[in-house]
């Protein structure tokens, strides 16, 4: 696994101040969008420009986190049993949950009434994406098979294709797994080169309040206070699906590995609390994996669990994914088709692997997911630009959540979990300890 030490090393007054900055980013772009359309009209540059440079940086970040990923998925099989099942419980669960919240947001129905067309300006602000959705549509099955090879690596990653980019990313990654040990100076090229474009969108996202206002005074000024109430709703029923997913489906895995999730939760106060404030859990990581330890869960089934889970186990963005394309279908009026929702659901869950620890990567997963539905529009994702830094709290939070759980669940189910130390550590709240392994 990756990490992006960049964003988790940054100072916690930094990451304070941007949240702020980009709070007041929105509270300005909604004022403008109100009391003064005609400027905010003309802020869609801003929005532009944020995307733009999110474009730029994401072709090659998206293929050594997808190629490394590979890398570590074939270190996986060497631990036998345990990495089988470990892969198994990632993709059920993050497959559940998606499907899950794909039938919610189809019952609720959150993007109804906000009736979106895309200007010449999204479409613009959007164009990175495009070259995927032209390629869906010509040719059919078979022109669409062969849209994924590209002609020249160099040219996937000009063009920005992202389904071309994976393909290649797939193929190298395998051939790297294939070579052993002959790879190892590539590997470490590519962690260092996902570190430095890790750096860059760190760089880029000190701009997400400019992005924000951007959006939030254009889609205020050509939509009202109606679209920015629907942005709102799609933001409050997606903290919601986390809550019931972590009180629910994380407390009922605790419930049946024997543990408490009240004590559990209180366990890992600190660090969601940190995670929640800056939108990263990187820099928990450590902390995590020696409270888990400590409480009585195997160090073999901690070491491989949590930083596997990291990559691989991201619940929280699964349930975002479904939500978001389903919400932007019904915003721009696109009727969806049960074999689309099942491509969606397929690419979501390639998409979402390896996507962690990456400032931005929300928006930038979801254009590559919307690749496969062709018929929306990918200039729609402009409406959640202004609202992606607020999710990403709670998709931060209910990442690490899954990621607490998982490896709970994995020593139980293996035998490797200690409960009378569990039920000592949790009911007494003792993590002196813990402070003297990290």
């Amino acid at each position: 696994m990756t990490t992006s030490p960049d964003t988790a090393s940054q100072p916690a007054g930094s990451r304070s101040a941007l949240f702020w900055q980009i709070v007041a980013g929105t509270v300005l772009g909604l004022g403008a969008g109100l009391w003064l359309p005609g400027l905010a009209a003309r802020m869609h540059w801003a929005v532009d420009l944020f995307l733009r440079l999110i474009v730029m940086a994401v072709g090659p970040l998206l293929f050594c986190i997808i190629t490394l990923g590979i890398v570590g998925a074939g270190s996986l099989r060497t631990v036998g049993r345990l990495g089988v099942k470990t892969l198994i419980y990632f993709e059920g669960m993050t497959t559940l949950v998606m499907v899950v919240s794909v039938g919610a947001a189809l019952l609720l129905r959150p993007g109804t009434g906000i009736a979106f067309m895309p200007s010449p300006d999204d479409l613009h602000a959007a164009e990175g994406y495009t070259a995927n959705v032209r390629h869906l549509h010509q040719g059919g099955a078979t022109g669409f098979l062969l849209s994924l090879v590209p002609r020249s690596p160099i040219a996937a990653f000009a063009d920005g294709n992202m389904l071309q980019i994976l393909f290649f990313a797939i193929l190298f990654g395998v051939c790297l797994n294939g070579i052993g040990t002959a790879g190892a100076p590539i590997t470490r090229l590519l962690e260092a080169t996902s570190q430095l474009f890790s750096r860059m969108m760190t760089i880029i996202i000190g701009l997400a309040p400019l992005g924000v206002f951007g959006a939030m005074a254009t889609t205020t000024a050509r939509y009202g206070l109606g679209a920015i109430a629907h942005l709102a709703g799609f933001v409050a029923l997606y903290c919601a699906a986390i809550a019931l997913f972590m009180a629910i489906g994380l407390g009922g895995c605790l419930r049946l590995c024997g543990v408490s999730p009240w004590h559990f939760l209180r366990h890992f106060r600190e660090e969601l609390v940190i995670t929640a404030t800056t939108t990263a859990s990187d820099s928990v990581l450590p902390s995590v994996m020696a409270k888990l330890e400590h409480m009585g869960v195997a160090r073999q089934v901690v070491g491989l669990v949590v930083p596997a889970g990291y990559s691989f186990n991201l619940d929280a963005l699964s349930i975002y994914l479904g939500f978001a394309v389903v919400f932007l279908a019904q915003a721009t009026g696109t009727p969806l088709s049960t074999w689309q929702i099942v491509v969606m659901l397929a690419t979501a869950s390639f998409t979402s692997k390896g996507a962690h620890g990456v400032p931005g990567m929300g928006i930038v997963i979801l254009a590559a997911t919307l690749a496969a539905v062709p018929a929306i529009p990918p200039a729609s994702i402009v409406l959640l630009v202004a609202v992606d830094w607020f999710i990403g709290i709670a998709r931060a939070v209910g990442n690490l959540g899954g990621n607490c759980v998982a490896p709970v669940v994995m020593a139980a189910w293996e035998g490797q979990l200690d409960r009378d130390r569990a039920a000592a550590v949790l009911g007494g709240f003792r993590t002196e300890d813990t402070k003297t392994i990290v």
